[in-house]
């Protein structure tokens, strides 16, 4: 291992942790990103408890998903999370729709949930995380952490591990409630589950990057490497017009 591959050790651990924080926060969005996906579920449940008017339910979901997006353009954010949400919800409408059953306005959300849990357990078993390829490009390590830093890798698991588990025991609280449950028992069972497992889940993350060793920052090293070539073009020229 050169001096390149080994993590910074300068850095404190205060300021690890800051770092940590900051890309959890830009990846998941923070306090708006889970505001934005709770708000349409918690507005299809709502109408749709008071007057069991699926069209309505339906068309107010979506039309607060398309508001939020709306926002963040006006503001000139990032509408990653806010896109996401619209289309959950779109094609949360259009199964409802299709079917008749207001329960399935959830389905697609449910299924993208377990499809993500084991996302998280299989490709952590395969020796690539999908909890570090998420990060990575955050952290500006993008993949280097897969060879050159063994313990963040293993932190890496350690987060998928436990996104898998907490999303599969989500799924298996939920698909039985999709079964057996109303759509009102349901729903506002959905939006409890939103945010406490995600928020479990990513301080989880927190808690196993911030005692990792600190990511390789994969940027900087080429661009010093650039400025090294660089300097080294700039010798050589100036040998040779010396001669």
């Amino acid at each position: 291992m050169t001096s390149l591959d080994k993590p910074t050790e300068e850095t404190s651990a205060d300021d690890a942790r800051a770092v940590t924080e900051a890309a959890l926060f830009e990846a998941f969005g923070g306090v708006r990103g889970m505001v934005e996906t709770v708000v349409p579920g918690l507005l299809f449940v709502t109408i749709f408890t008071i007057n069991k008017d699926l069209h309505l339910s339906a068309i107010a979901a979506l039309a607060v998903s398309l508001v939020l997006v709306a926002v963040r353009l006006v503001m000139k954010d990032t509408v990653k999370h806010a896109f996401s949400g619209v289309f959950g919800v779109a094609f949360g409408v259009v199964f409802a729709m299709m079917t008749g059953n207001a329960k399935d306005f959830y389905l697609p959300g449910m299924l993208y949930t377990l499809g993500l849990g084991l996302a998280y357990i299989v490709t952590t078993l395969c020796g690539v995380p999908l909890i570090g390829l998420i990060l990575g490009p955050v952290f500006k390590e993008n993949l280097s952490w897969r060879t050159r830093n063994p313990g963040r890798k293993k932190a890496y698991a350690k987060a998928s591990y436990a996104w898998g588990t907490i999303l599969l025991a989500k799924c298996a609280i939920l698909f039985p409630l999709y079964w057996w449950a109303d759509t009102t028992q349901l729903g506002w069972v959905l939006v409890a589950l939103k945010i406490p497992p995600f928020l479990l889940a990513v301080y989880l993350t927190w808690v196993f990057l911030a005692k990792a060793p600190a990511p390789i920052d994969v940027f900087a090293e080429m661009e010093a490497e650039e400025k090294a070539a660089e300097e080294r073009e700039r010798q050589a020229a100036a040998r040779s017009a010396e001669q």
